[in-house]
C-alpha cells in the first residue's frame, strides 16, 4: 500500500489533477533537494530537472519564477532582457510567500500567487523531464509541452549563447 503524499506534494498533486494533466506525484527516500539529487534519484541527466528558482524585480519586488535545465545556470543580464528590470535573488521568507513552498520544492505550477513565468529552452533537448513538487523527497515526471501548458510560461534563452 502506497503511503499518503505529504501536504505539500499533495497541493501539487491537486494542481496537476485540476488542471487536467495525469502526471502523477512520487515522493522517494533520497533527497531531491538539488538538481544533481534529484537526477541521481530517478536516474537521469541533472539537464533533464527542471529546476523551478524563484527572482525578484529589483525595481518592482515582484515575483519572478524561471523554469531552468538542472544543467544551466541563469543568467541574470540575459533575464533583464525579458523582465524589463535587473534581477536579485530573494530570500527564504519571499520564495514561501510568493509560492506557499520551501525553497528545495518548489513547483512549477500550483503557487499561492500567480507568477510571471520564464521557461528554459534547452528542457526541449529533451523528451521526458522531472519538476520538484512541493517537498524535497517529490517530485513529477513531465514533458517540456506539458511543462509549458502547465504554466503559460514563456520559452526563453536563459544563458549567453
Amino acid at each position: 500500500m502506497t503511503q499518503p503524499l505529504k501536504a505539500s506534494a499533495q497541493r501539487v498533486q491537486d494542481a496537476l489533477t485540476a488542471g487536467g494533466f495525469d502526471n502523477q506525484v512520487i515522493e522517494l527516500e533520497a533527497s531531491t533537494r538539488t538538481s544533481a539529487e534529484a537526477a541521481a534519484a530517478v536516474g537521469c541527466e541533472v539537464g533533464q530537472i527542471a529546476k523551478s528558482l524563484i527572482f525578484k524585480g529589483k525595481r518592482t519586488k515582484k515575483p519572478i519564477l524561471i523554469i531552468a535545465s538542472g544543467a544551466n545556470r541563469v543568467d541574470e543580464k540575459v533575464m533583464k532582457g525579458y523582465v524589463g528590470e535587473r534581477l536579485s535573488r530573494p530570500d527564504a521568507d519571499f520564495v514561501r510567500e510568493q509560492t506557499g513552498y520551501a525553497i528545495g520544492g518548489v513547483p512549477p505550477l500550483g503557487h499561492a500567487h500567480p507568477l510571471e513565468t520564464y521557461i528554459d529552452q534547452d528542457l526541449w533537448r529533451y523528451d521526458e523531464i522531472w519538476a520538484a513538487a512541493g517537498h524535497p523527497n517529490a517530485l513529477f515526471r513531465l514533458t517540456p509541452d506539458e511543462l509549458a501548458a502547465m504554466t503559460g510560461g514563456r520559452v526563453v534563452r536563459i544563458t549567453r549563447e
